[in-house]
């Protein structure tokens, strides 16, 4: 039987090589589809590299919606509608687009999730939670996603996102800046370069470490030893975006990061430590989303299951490696961005995509 010191050494050296485990998944993941797909006979090398070009566009999708911890199909499905047809001389049907935001989107979330894990910039017992209560919306709105017309989806979640893009930049972020480090912090440091003030966690790396007072109050410290100061509190309004989001991600892949994000800042959890945390609700519900769109197409009348042989493999093989990239890169732009120029982004980024997903409805595209 494992004991609780063996788990937790195991753990620590998961996360302390993370970057290994991560980049071997991808790999393994190429190699599978090129041996094992159900791929056209005629593929050959034309056929892999028609579309390296997926790779340079995703990663820096991948490193952009990862900084700011939002779903990775927030910023592929527009991109898939609207930029890639010029490039490509194609379009794609929606269920391609689903299958490939999916398949991509899981693989990213999850690569970033463990590196701002290791960063020590994730709320696990918050982002948990988040979770449980998000299932069942996730899954309804996956099934629902089978039935409901496209243009109501899209106008929507355009509504929802410009919304959030408002309460964002309403929103007061000035709670969530780091301690600066200077004289008092390294008079305080520990022999392992943390601070002695807070214990040293035994699942973090470094200088990383949490506490929780009797107040409620949470002190974390991340990888480079800034501290931040926040409370649990605020778990109903959570729960109402997480629910809303959570119909959005199972209908399409994205949602809950959007609108989960917004409600992380609005109840004063620090902007660095939302995003982090934000990602094991986005990854988890990602898969499980992913997960109910191939096979819970017979649960419900008069729809299909998706078709694995119609999946552009020569698509996936490009988009997988770059999204697990971006997504380790992500923590490390997070933690070295200005806050304000992070909420700005993320403010803009919901405004474009809004307006995206009206013109998607109207028909307009």
């Amino acid at each position: 039987m494992t004991t609780p010191s063996t788990s937790s050494s195991i753990q620590k050296t998961f996360l302390k090589y993370q970057h290994v485990f991560v980049f071997l998944a991808p790999l393994a993941f190429v190699v599978g589809v090129y041996f094992f797909a159900p791929t056209p006979e005629s593929a050959g090398t034309a056929y892999w590299v028609r579309y390296w070009w997926l790779f340079l566009a995703f990663i820096t999708g991948a490193t952009i919606v990862n900084t700011v911890g939002i779903s990775g199909s927030a910023l592929f499905v527009p991109f898939l509608i609207f930029v890639f047809p010029v490039v490509a001389g194609e379009t794609l049907t929606p269920e391609t687009l689903v299958k490939v935001g999916l398949i991509s989107e899981s693989f990213g979330l999850s690569s970033s999730a463990l590196a701002f894990i290791q960063y020590g910039l994730v709320d696990r017992r918050l982002a948990l939670s988040l979770v449980a209560g998000a299932v069942p919306f996730v899954v309804a709105g996956a099934l629902l996603s089978f039935i409901i017309p496209a243009p109501v989806f899209h106008a929507m979640l355009g509504m929802a996102l410009l919304a959030a893009s408002y309460l964002l930049f309403k929103a007061d972020l000035g709670h969530e800046e780091p301690s600066a480090a200077g004289d008092e912090a390294d008079a305080d440091a520990a022999a392992d370069g943390g601070r002695a003030d807070l214990p040293d966690d035994d699942d973090k790396l470094g200088p990383a470490g949490v506490e929780k007072a009797d107040d409620g109050t949470v002190t974390r410290i991340d990888r480079d030893g800034n501290d931040y100061t926040y409370s649990h509190g605020g778990y109903l309004e959570r729960f109402a975006n997480y629910s809303v989001g959570g119909v959005f991600q199972g209908l399409a892949g994205f949602g809950i990061g959007e609108l989960g994000i917004i409600s992380m800042l609005r109840t004063n959890v620090p902007v660095r430590v939302a995003i982090g945390s934000n990602h094991i609700v986005v990854a988890l519900t990602a898969v499980l989303a992913s997960l109910v769109h191939v096979f819970g197409g017979g649960l419900v009348p008069g729809a299909h299951n998706i078709d694995l042989a119609s999946t552009p493999w020569n698509m996936v093989v490009w988009t997988v490696p770059a999204t697990v990239t971006g997504g380790q890169i992500a923590p490390y732009v997070s933690a070295n961005l200005d806050t304000s120029l992070i909420k700005k982004g993320v403010g803009v980024l919901f405004a474009v995509i809004s307006v995206a997903l009206f013109l998607m409805a109207s028909g307009t595209v």
